[in-house]
């Protein structure tokens, strides 16, 4: 497994987390895509954070799901158990969930290495006039990535030929916006 490709966006510095210094999504084997991992300044230098979600729990009163760092039920206005979920190491409760991570310490690392040299590298070419970061070409490519996937010859699509139209592939479905999300197989 290779990192194929590292996507920096530098966030300013003089914003209110100062230890934040940047957004990445890193590209394995030209095929799957890891978004949001952050760039931190830490007192021992540069470190990755994986992508995470804020972990969630249900009132004992009404049911309703609330973060974890609520002290009162966002439905019911019930007071919650400040003692409820998981505890770290240090007794603090767990807040977050990490959504994708690597499983070795030398995945981790090398994560970690080639991250923080496109970071290093973006910080250099931010330097110069007239720099734009190509994190934001991300949802470019995604609109383009849905152009492809809704259209009936995929072929065809991304040769620049327009489509005829809304189609669904027999048992798929669409979201509210119309576009095709996935694919139901028929009943055999």
């Amino acid at each position: 497994m290779n990192i194929t490709e590292v996507r920096v966006k530098l966030v300013n510095e003089n914003g209110e987390n100062e230890r934040l210094l940047g957004f990445c999504s890193i590209t394995f084997d030209n095929a799957f895509v890891v978004r949001d991992l952050k760039i931190i300044g830490g007192p021992k230098g540069f470190f990755v954070a994986m992508p995470s979600r804020k972990l969630m729990d249900r009132c004992t009163g009404c049911g309703f799901k609330n973060q974890m760092r609520a002290r009162f039920c966002n439905a019911c206005g019930g007071r919650l158990d400040e003692n409820r979920g998981l505890r770290i190491a240090e007794g603090r409760p767990k807040l977050h969930a990490d959504i994708a991570h690597p499983i070795h310490a030398g995945c981790r690392e090398m994560i970690q290495q080639t991250v923080i040299e496109s970071f290093q590298s973006e910080c250099e070419k931010a330097k110069q006039p007239g720099y734009v970061s190509n994190y934001d070409d991300i949802d470019q490519d995604l609109e383009h990535a849905h152009f492809v996937a809704d259209s009936p010859d995929p072929g065809r699509a991304s040769r620049g030929h327009q489509t005829q139209g809304p189609r669904s592939a027999p048992g798929s479905f669409r979201s509210q916006t119309g576009r095709q999300v996935g694919y139901r197989y028929p009943a055999e």
